[in-house]
């Protein structure tokens, strides 16, 4: 695969003129830009310019709303309901995440149903902004169905990604963000156009024999991670993220979809809880005890402590040559 650097700056501003060229005003264009570029300096590569073209198609269908006004309501002191206006998520969490800091410091605990929302980008940039605040936070999306039950061989669960964060003051956060499939779609997707295999039990094909090329899985179904233990997380997300939000599952999400390429409407489930208020004491010492305990066991890391090290990197970046050239031309579209 041929590359070139892009600066930080140059790959968030590639991004969004991308999406300012396909009618996104300069709000919602800047915060999806920002996750994409954050996406990139991380080295979550799947989520970063590689999805800008189904951003863009979602754009042009008119699926979503690229000047949309997320609303904030409040259920309970507890509950919040986030409208997501039918736009892409990242301004929708600029705009929910502090009205939960505040809900969950005053009462402990509390949680977000975002609606009428387009996800798609990694789930770690909400949790990491709730752990900062000094709060434990939950997150999961689902999305449409690419992933089989246990035991099957028909797609009936999205890619089901699940997050969470543990607050350190002082420190970067724990932050764990998985896919329940055993390899997230986006990830089989790069592998399939970079031409490498993918581990196997990642995937079936279109047949439903096992095989670790990414083109046929895209073809065919993946599988959950760990069997019948993933399949069950990833029926926990289809609930949070469907039912308990006020959302579709999957299956539904996909009938109503159409089909241009980009990601379709859903919910998120988004909670938060002070650790402090529930244990009546600092949880930070014992939290720290603990992560030296794990530091003294030869090769062991913590969750997220890569992506973190990455993030220190000022640099450029390698961006794949074809999708730069891809992305100029959808940036400025009457370019000779």
């Amino acid at each position: 695969m041929s590359t070139v650097s892009l600066s930080l700056d140059e790959i968030q501003s590639l991004a969004h003129r991308c999406l300012r060229a396909a009618g996104a005003d300069d709000a919602n264009a800047e915060a999806v830009a920002r996750i994409l570029m954050m996406a990139e300096r991380d080295g979550a590569t799947a989520h970063g310019l590689f999805r800008v073209p189904g951003y863009v198609a979602a754009l042009n269908s008119g699926k979503v709303n690229g000047r949309a006004q997320p609303e904030i309501s409040r259920r309970t002191p507890v509950i919040l309901h986030c409208h997501g206006g039918n736009g892409y998520a990242p301004l929708a969490h600029r705009m929910v995440i502090p009205a939960l800091v505040q809900a969950a410091r005053s009462q402990g605990l509390a949680l977000a149903a975002i609606t009428h929302s387009h996800h798609f980008a990694a789930l770690w940039p909400e949790v990491e902004m709730l752990a900062g605040e000094g709060l434990f936070a939950l997150s999961c999306v689902s999305y449409m169905p690419s992933v089989a039950p246990a035991g099957g061989s028909r797609a009936l669960f999205g890619t089901n990604p699940i997050a969470w964060a543990w607050p350190r003051p002082g420190q970067p956060p724990i932050v764990l963000d998985m896919a329940t499939a055993a390899m997230a779609r986006g990830e089989v997707a790069v592998a399939a156009r970079d031409g490498h295999p993918v581990p196997p039990g990642t995937g079936l094909d279109a047949q439903g024999q096992a095989t670790t090329d990414p083109a046929r899985i895209l073809e065919g179904v993946l599988l959950p991670f760990g069997g019948y233990k993933g399949a069950g997380l990833a029926m926990l997300v289809e609930l949070l993220a469907g039912p308990m939000v006020g959302e579709t599952f999957s299956f539904q999400t996909a009938a109503r979809d159409n089909k241009d390429g980009g990601p379709p409407q859903g919910g998120q489930f988004l909670m938060a809880i002070d650790p402090a208020r529930v244990s009546g004491s600092d949880p930070g010492p014992a939290t720290e005890a603990f992560i030296e305990k794990l530091r003294g066991i030869d090769g062991a890391r913590l969750p997220g402590e890569r992506r973190q090290a990455r993030r220190l990197d000022a640099g450029p970046r390698p961006i794949d040559a074809a999708l730069v050239e891809k992305l100029r031309a959808m940036a400025e579209p009457t370019a000779g």
